[in-house]
């Protein structure tokens, strides 16, 4: 996921220097570039197959030069364009030439609201230019600017995020066996243990026959597969734990969340790659930046709470809630585990779900507090 916040704007004094804005709309087929130079008031627009960036890099370095050959003196290029499918390879690629480049959140973006409006990319190009040069005059909160993060951090991402999937995956095995079972009246295999194979060679139908020769086999192939994820789980797993072993500080924050109760390996792992390898100036934005913070709806005589705003990091907050739960299981003589029990008490259901969300934001703003200045959550316990 990409990591969004607002960037603080330039000044005006910075936007009358000479500069050339471009705006990249970028799609599979075709990139299109949107160009404005100090020589004219007039935008150009230029097709470009879709991933090649020299030819970027030479349209770019092309006007660039008109435009210093026209006035007289250097002039600096600055682009832009939408975070999406493309990531941020591009992005790296414009920095290293010394072109200052944005990466633009598209949610931010303001749109017309008429219920039939147009879009057509030549319109998104010449958006997202405004969109920059209003940046660039100072004007805030026009447009929420990505955060890229490193090749470091943005890699090592990958190892959790793939074992996601296969978990993912797994499940899906797991319940396609059982179902294939559950059709012969068998509801007692369980094709995680061990002795699958040997259990599936002894399972019986519901009326005393053994497995259809077919059926069999459907369900051994199955296993099979079942048994290469078990095994690539078991790789990222290790890898996993390898990593959180090093003299990094990046693992010492993995280690440093260990040592709490209730959180084991996953949840330090992606809660540090996901949340903690970065910096947050107070609560509110580490709040914002996982989908945990509010979303008041107040305007003329209405005034009511639309929920938290879910607008963060998808999987960061996942993790949070799925936390908060193993928070109350494993720390209930910490301090927020008791405000939850005082505030929800015998209520079930949705008053329940919105407490445990609440005690997810308070947890997280606890675990980060605690990585950046050591203060351990009131009440809890540590691992002996």
């Amino acid at each position: 996921m990409a990591d969004r916040t607002q960037i603080a704007s330039p000044t005006a004094e910075d936007f009358d220097a000479a500069r050339c804005f471009a705006a990249i709309e970028l799609s599979k087929k075709n990139w299109l570039v949107a160009i404005l130079t100090p020589l004219s008031d007039k935008v150009s627009l230029h097709s470009l197959p879709a991933g090649d960036g020299k030819k970027l890099l030479a349209l770019l370095e092309q006007a660039r030069r008109r435009a210093a050959e026209g006035l007289g003196r250097p002039v600096e290029v600055l682009s832009c364009y939408e975070a999406g499918y493309d990531g941020f390879w591009l992005h790296r690629l414009l920095e290293r030439h010394d072109i200052r480049n944005h990466v633009f959140d598209p949610a931010s973006l303001l749109v017309n609201r008429r219920a039939r409006r147009s879009k057509t990319d030549r319109i998104d190009v010449q958006g997202l230019l405004r969109a920059l040069m209003a940046h660039l005059r100072g004007e805030p909160k026009v447009v929420s600017v990505v955060r890229v993060p490193s090749i470091e951090a943005e890699d090592a991402r990958r190892l959790h995020r793939e074992r996601h999937r296969l978990v993912g995956e797994r499940v899906q095995h797991v319940n396609r066996i059982k179902a294939l079972c559950a059709l012969q009246g068998i509801y007692d295999y369980e094709p995680l243990r061990g002795n699958r194979r040997e259990r599936l060679a002894e399972l019986r139908t519901g009326d005393g026959r053994a497995l259809p020769p077919q059926l069999a086999a459907e369900i051994g192939r199955e296993l099979q597969r079942l048994e290469l994820l078990l095994s690539m789980i078991a790789e990222l797993e290790a890898q996993r734990d390898a990593v959180a072993a090093e003299a990094q500080p990046h693992a010492a924050k993995i280690q440093q969340l260990r040592r709490l109760k209730a959180i084991g390996p996953e949840f330090a792992t992606v809660l540090t790659n996901e949340v903690f390898y970065r910096r947050f100036d107070n609560r509110r934005q580490i709040a914002a930046y996982v989908g945990l913070d509010a979303s008041p709806f107040c305007s003329g005589q209405m005034n009511r709470d639309q929920g938290i705003a879910k607008a963060g990091n998808p999987k960061a907050r996942t993790t949070m809630i799925e936390l908060a739960w193993m928070w109350l299981r494993h720390q209930p003589g910490s301090t927020m585990s008791r405000w939850f029990h005082d505030r929800v008490r015998e209520l079930r259901g949705r008053p329940r779900r919105i407490a445990i969300v609440a005690l997810a934001r308070k947890l997280l703003i606890a675990l980060w507090r605690y990585l950046e200045t050591g203060l351990v959550p009131e009440g809890a316990a540590l691992k002996a």
